[in-house]
């Protein structure tokens, strides 16, 4: 090492999961930077999950937006930030001043650190007056933040991570946390290990990752949470589980939610029946309720995204409140937030129907406070537009001006397709973002260069209400600027006084100071960290984690132990939660359930995770994931690709059986977009309908038939230049080490004449290939100096076609072996066992067939002997669920091919 150079390490935190796990990145000038866990961190305790773990591969500045671009004539051309934030200022303020400041709108993300979020509500509500404000949280945990409002008088999370390594019960409802939440779901794994007598139940339609570690699963029907919760409160009061001096002390509102439960769900059997579960099993899951004091109730989107997702939440925490199980060690409800400043957001009043440090639109008294407290010359009176209302505002034309703020409705929202419409016809679209190139920018009429993760200073706050510092450790590449400063220099160019901000700390001093404004008597709010108020930027610096409510330097772990909740009287409020089925019911034109979410390796849509090799070799393209018996009806089959419909969009995927997905219902990832696939984007089928209170899509239900896309061959291509594929009728693209993957399906020739064409390979090419129409098979490898440049393999069927494993380490190769070369279009590798499969652990990058081999060679017989032997399972824990079904694969005689 030359010592010359400064080496660094900061401490910072993740940018993915609501887990908020702490990182270390250690950079020398000129290096990647070498990303490892904080073992200071009390989320994480120094352990990273994938993703976390592969965060360097995510730097580099290919594809990066590096400059404010402005739209004239149609085209795109680059700008300075002042002619850009004048094109906004100017924008916006002429459709105020004529339409009035409901005609604009921000839409926002969970990326946003809180010091952006704050300032980007305070510019919206206090200063242009409108509370259309909204935030991709929306899709993800509004459900969660009504649902605490109702039971608690204000949105808030009662527990901590350490409540579900003291717990004696951890129910996971619509919660795959082996893959969405990690390193929490290890800690829960480590705690049982050490207590074998902690019990797992894992309450989802699919047999996820979380399942198969779980003691107990209980696959109920899509949407019936409250048929199951109902039943659950109605079980707890006949079977004298109820804490009578808590409820009569501590809560409201029990009489009511006992009427709702028992109308439809005093039957166990009937409960049983409508969920569409084994009796036994659900008996054994209200017994264990029943009798286990120490129960922690944890819950995802499974239960959030639902158009009846605030009554699941509700009927979820009125269990633990008919049994007094919150405010202590070891048991409470929780809620898992999906992104990592999600929590942030809601405390400086991110939604639509909120205000910043938890106060309320639609209370005077509390309005007038945060006016007074920014100086604000108004202060938005009623609700804004959630989010999928405000993009249809966009296209009626009640919205005329947009912003949106690191996040990509076109591909996250529901009805995708209505979003792409509204912002083709909208006067004028702003788009912030740290990406040159994504679904928004065809639409985009300024284009401005945000800051990434690495690059930006602030705060963000996970989901046991911890606060810790996001920390800069490169420098701000181009001409990009953090968010803060691009709202203030616009609200600056609107003439609006407050916003002269020096660095991220006055902003998050101002926050922490508002936090305790006008926070006492009738109006008090257990939101509150004026403790942190005035600590000064040396402080803030140094600000290690630290959980609200922090009225002094203390921080507090658990809520509500003293049985005072924050409604008005005290009293926590069971809510009625008469059960209801979806909104759209399936029928003969869509017979199957859409259920959409997370991969194991991914995150949104790919824009970061994307650029990981390492990432991208798990899950490298879409997949529709049905049971066998539906794949027979549809006339589909494993391996091969297939349209699937709804009344809203279509999409097309490769149809898998994962082994987890009961008859009647389909799974499909949310990750891919217009730049990662032709046509994958799944927003576009699901039902746009909301949760009447929350204002929450319904991503978990959504009817869709299924039914072959017909191609004349399919095909695979690896080069290590991007290639135009767009003339394909069906493609999709991730990166490899040292190449670009592609998974092709298309119609008409496919010949050397097509593959030289696509490869850009003229005449004198080294250029070697197999072609045998009468089987419909060509291969063909481009090579420069011995090396692969490219190589393509087409076949009538996907099943046809070769392991991508070997070829994919031919990139790395200075020069090909003569035996490699002699094989290469044969697609595998000259001796038996080199490769590796495709990856199962990508931690350490080990292949299904690395492992079935090490399994079979030495009588492996449990997941921590494979561990031990090849290593996979042994860092974040994801693969291990996948290691124990090769395990009991392998000793039944079998191999996964």
């Amino acid at each position: 090492m030359d010592m010359s150079l400064p080496v660094q390490t900061v401490r910072t935190t993740c940018p993915y999961c609501g887990v908020g796990c702490g990182v270390s990145a250690t950079v020398k000038p000129g290096t990647i930077p070498i990303i490892a866990g904080d073992a200071q961190h009390a989320a994480n305790k120094g352990r990273l999950c994938v993703k976390g773990a592969a965060l360097g591969e995510t730097l580099d500045l290919d594809g990066r937006l590096l400059q404010p671009q402005v739209r004239e004539e149609g085209l795109l051309r680059q700008a300075s930030w002042d002619e850009a934030l004048e094109r906004v200022a100017g924008g916006f303020a002429d459709i105020v001043a004529e339409h009035g400041p409901d005609a604009v709108a921000l839409y926002v993300s969970g990326q946003l650190l809180t010091e952006d979020y704050y300032v980007a509500n305070k510019f919206m509500k206090g200063f242009i007056g409108s509370a259309n404000i909204d935030t991709n949280s929306r899709l993800c945990m509004s459900s969660s933040v009504a649902g605490h409002k109702r039971a608690f008088g204000e949105d808030l999370v009662p527990g901590c991570y350490e409540d579900f390594e003291l717990a004696d019960l951890v129910v996971l409802v619509g919660s795959n946390a082996a893959w969405c939440h990690p390193t929490l779901f290890q800690r829960i794994l480590r705690a049982k290990e050490a207590r074998p007598s902690l019990q797992i139940v894992a309450i989802d339609p699919r047999r996820t990752a979380t399942c198969e570690l779980a003691d107990l699963h209980l696959p109920i029907q899509p949407g019936t949470d409250v048929w199951l919760f109902n039943g659950l409160l109605s079980y707890l009061a006949r079977h004298g589980a109820a804490d009578s001096r808590f409820v009569q002390a501590h809560t409201e509102g029990l009489e009511g939610a006992l009427a709702a439960a028992d109308a439809d769900c005093s039957d166990p059997a009937q409960v049983a029946r409508l969920c569409r579960i084994d009796l036994a099993k659900l008996l054994a899951f209200y017994e264990a309720f029943a009798a286990t004091e120490q129960t922690v109730t944890a819950w995802s989107q499974g239960v959030n995204q639902s158009s009846s997702g605030t009554d699941k939440v509700n009927a979820i925490i009125n269990c633990h409140l008919l049994t007094g199980r919150i405010g202590r060690p070891g048991m409470g409800p929780f809620s898992l937030t999906g992104q990592p400043n999600a929590m942030g957001g809601r405390e400086v009043g991110g939604l639509a129907n909120m205000l910043a440090a938890h106060m309320e639109l639609d209370n005077p008294v509390q309005r007038e406070a945060v006016r007074s407290f920014w100086d604000a010359p108004r202060i938005a009176d009623k609700p804004g537009l959630k989010a999928v209302d405000l993009f249809r505002a966009v296209e009626e034309g009640s919205v005329k001006a947009v912003w949106i703020i690191a996040t990509n409705p076109l591909v996250s929202l529901p009805d995708a397709d209505r979003v792409r419409r509204a912002l083709a016809s909208c006067e004028l679209v702003v788009v912030s973002d740290i990406v040159a190139a994504t679904d928004m920018t065809a639409h985009a009429h300024v284009l401005l260069p945000a800051l990434g993760w690495g690059e930006k200073e602030g705060t963000v706050t996970n989901s046991e209400r911890s606060i810790s510092r996001q920390r800069a450790f490169l420098p701000a590449p181009g001409e990009a600027r953090a968010d803060w400063w691009a709202l203030c220099e616009v609200a600056r160019r609107m003439g609006y006084k407050g916003f002269d901000y020096e660095d991220p700390y006055a902003i998050f001093d101002e926050h922490a100071r508002l936090s305790g404004w006008r926070n006492d008597g009738e109006h008090r709010r257990l939101f509150d960290i004026s403790g942190l108020a005035g600590i000064g930027r040396q402080a803030y610096d140094a600000l290690a984690p630290v959980q609200w409510p922090l009225r002094g330097p203390a921080g507090t772990p658990r809520l509500f132990g003293d049985g005072r909740f924050a409604h008005a009287n005290g009293k926590a409020r069971f809510v009625a939660t008469p059960p209801r089925f979806p909104a759209h019911a399936v029928d003969d034109d869509f017979p199957l359930v859409l259920n959409t979410g997370r991969l194991r390796d991914q995150w949104h849509t790919m824009t970061r995770t994307g650029k990981s090799p390492r990432l991208s070799g798990h899950a490298p393209e879409p997949t529709l994931d049905l049971h066998p018996h539906d794949a027979l009806l549809c006339g589909v089959r494993e391996g091969e690709l297939a349209r699937v419909t709804s009344r809203w969009g279509a999409m097309v995927a490769r149809v898998a059986h994962g082994g987890g997905i009961a008859r009647g219902s389909v799974f499909v990832p949310i990750h891919w977009s217009g730049q990662t696939a032709s046509d994958a984007r799944v927003g576009v089928l699901v039902n746009p309908v909301v949760d009447p209170v929350s204002g929450e899509p319904e991503f978990k239900h959504t009817p869709v038939r299924v039914e072959p896309f017909v191609v004349e061959w399919q095909a695979f291509l690896l080069s290590r230049t991007p290639l135009a594929v767009d003339g394909i009728a069906n493609w999709t693209r991730v990166q490899g080490d040292g190449f670009v993957r592609y998974e092709l399906g298309g119609r008409g020739p496919a010949d050397a004449g097509w593959a030289r064409t696509l490869l850009g390979v003229d005449a004198q090419a080294d250029w070697i290939e197999y072609d045998d129409a009468g089987a419909g098979a060509y291969r063909a490898a481009h090579l420069v100096e011995g090396r692969v440049q490219a190589c393509v393999f087409v076949a009538r069927r996907g099943a046809a076609l070769p392991p991508r494993q070997w070829l994919a380490g031919l990139f790395g190769r200075p020069a090909l072996a003569p035996g490699e070369r002699a094989t290469l279009l044969a697609g595998r590798p000259p001796q038996a066992g080199a490769d590796p499969g495709p990856t199962v652990c990508s931690c350490f990058g080990v292949g299904r067939n690395t492992i079935q081999t090490a399994i079979r060679t030495h009588d492996l017989q449990t997941t921590a002997q494979v561990t031990a032997c090849v290593k996979a399972g042994g860092n974040c824990g994801s693969c291990v669920p996948e290691i124990g079904k090769l395990l009991a694969l392998v000793r039944c005689g079998e191999d996964v091919t």
